[in-house]
């Protein structure tokens, strides 16, 4: 959201919540500006929005002045719509089984069962586990992981990477909100491994979105941020 508000030159202020390390659950801070905890959030006077598309949506309309979306009742809006709503709701999610049974695996070699369990399933138990059921803990996260969750994931990317060929920008020619919205999945994707040389556009399109002011100026205020610890 940073990156956006760079892009439209809003002024903003940061607010920090920091979640339970442990639990990952919102403090209790959070939970009086969303009762949901969700993070981002944003406030604009009487305004509270969750949820990222709606946010970016709300912003480039309310503040872009017809420069980071398309004019209603368009085509190119129909697809700004589109876009903006699939990371969200189609590329995210194999793409985060893919993070927390990668990190099953790598816990699974070095620590008990419980915290594996943990990751996935919430805290199955807080006893430790025998060692020789490590190894079978491991071996099923890598099968789910390759049956299950990486074809969907390698099917988006290569769906991302036809879609570029059309347009250097995910909405026709020029640079939109939409690929504010489309950078975390993509960045998810090349953080841990998934976004191969193989896919040369996404590869060009990452580079032209870090080279961009704005997005620099939303790295300076926010401070760098490491998705391939996520």
């Amino acid at each position: 959201m940073l990156w956006l508000l760079a892009e439209l030159g809003v002024p903003y202020e940061i607010v920090r919540y920091q979640r339970d390390p442990e639990t990952l659950l919102a403090p209790e801070s959070l939970r009086r500006v969303h009762p949901l905890g969700k993070s981002p959030v944003v406030t604009d006077g009487d305004l509270v929005l969750a949820e990222s598309g709606a946010i970016v949506e709300y912003l480039a309309d309310r503040y872009g002045e017809g420069r980071l979306a398309p004019p209603p009742g368009t085509p190119e809006r129909l697809r700004y719509t589109y876009w903006l709503h699939h990371p969200e709701g189609s590329a995210m999610p194999p793409l985060l089984l893919k993070l927390v049974f990668a990190r099953v695996a790598d816990a699974c070699t070095g620590c008990p069962l419980a915290y594996c369990c943990k990751l996935v399933f919430a805290r199955v138990a807080d006893a430790k586990a025998p060692f020789f059921v490590k190894p079978v803990a491991k071996a099923i996260a890598n099968k789910v992981t390759r049956a299950f969750i990486a074809p969907p994931f390698k099917l988006h990317l290569d769906y991302m990477e036809a879609e570029l060929a059309k347009n250097a920008w995910f909405v026709g020619h020029g640079f939109s909100a939409v690929d504010i919205q489309m950078s975390l999945p993509i960045e998810a994707a090349a953080a841990r491994g998934g976004l191969d040389p193989g896919r040369p556009r996404l590869r060009a399109w990452l580079d032209r979105i870090h080279a961009r002011a704005a997005y620099q100026r939303a790295l300076e205020c926010g401070g760098p941020y490491a998705l391939s610890a996520a």
